[in-house]
């Protein structure tokens, strides 16, 4: 395997010293499409990227797949290497986490919002995770995916209140030809839910169309999407039009906004989201 494959934190720090501008790009592995659009949009930044490999119990609640969230390092490695990584770190638990992990990151209200709604806790295993590998790597840049929209601004918020030397990078969303976010857990999916699982995407598309044509009845249009979806047998979390800067309901006067969506195709939890540029 050419790529070059760090584990500890002294091999990383000794390898990185000679490198430069860093820009790292943090993930759970399973590495697709989606990964290796960072990947370049790191590239584009810095000469020298660094692909983070954990997965984080800390972000996952009870009941929800960290056992059998997919692992996939060799096929990750030579997909990255084709990208044009130069490294992977990818520690395993003893590393991170050496001791329990007392010392947390407490994200704001908003973090128990939307998807901290229904995964307690998730945010705060996100924001110390982070907060560790960016210590670890110390880069200049990171790369978020825009997919995983309210991680994106926990991560930007976080890195101005701590006042962090690294850039926060947002991706745009990375879709396969028939307009599904690209996510590990699509390959949970059955045929025909994989069939099915572009309504969530459809749905929203269609609040921001009716949004940016000038449409300010959020509540009606949420309560359509909804129930879009519950008729083609989703369960629906949530769908909502939120202040792109604060995630919150917006405001009167408020023109740039999101439409964010979270509902299960059978046993298959996805999220969608699309920014929106009211009139």
């Amino acid at each position: 395997m050419a790529i070059d494959v760090v584990r500890s934190v002294d091999e990383l720090r000794t390898r990185i010293a000679r490198a430069g501008r860093v820009s790292c790009v943090p993930t759970m592995g399973n590495i697709h499409d989606g990964h290796l659009s960072l990947v370049k949009l790191g590239l584009q930044d810095a000469p020298f990227v660094v692909t983070t490999i954990f997965v984080n119990r800390l972000q996952f609640g009870q009941g929800e797949d960290f056992e059998k969230y997919p692992r996939t390092f060799e096929e990750d490695c030579e997909k990255l290497e084709a990208a044009g990584c130069q490294m992977v770190f990818h520690p395993d638990e003893t590393v991170m986490y050496p001791e329990p992990q007392v010392f947390m990151v407490d994200p704001p209200s908003i973090a128990n919002k939307l998807e901290g709604r229904f995964r307690p806790g998730h945010f705060r295993g996100v924001a110390t995770v982070v907060l560790k590998l960016f210590n670890m790597v110390q880069p200049q840049s990171a790369v978020f995916g825009k997919k995983d929209y309210q991680q994106l601004h926990v991560v930007r918020h976080m890195v101005r209140q701590f006042s962090l030397p690294t850039r926060i990078i947002a991706a745009e969303t990375f879709r396969a030809a028939d307009g599904l976010a690209l996510s590990s857990r699509n390959r949970y999916l059955s045929t025909a839910e994989r069939d099915e699982a572009p309504r969530l995407g459809q749905a929203l598309r269609e609040v921001k169309a009716a949004v940016e044509g000038g449409d300010r009845n959020f509540e009606a249009l949420e309560f359509a999407a909804d129930a879009l979806l519950a008729r083609h047998g989703w369960h629906v979390d949530y769908v909502v039009v939120r202040s792109r800067r604060t995630l919150l309901q917006p405001e009167a006067d408020d023109k740039e906004l999101v439409v964010l969506g979270a509902a299960k195709l059978g046993t298959t939890r996805l999220i969608d989201n699309l920014e929106i540029l009211a009139p």
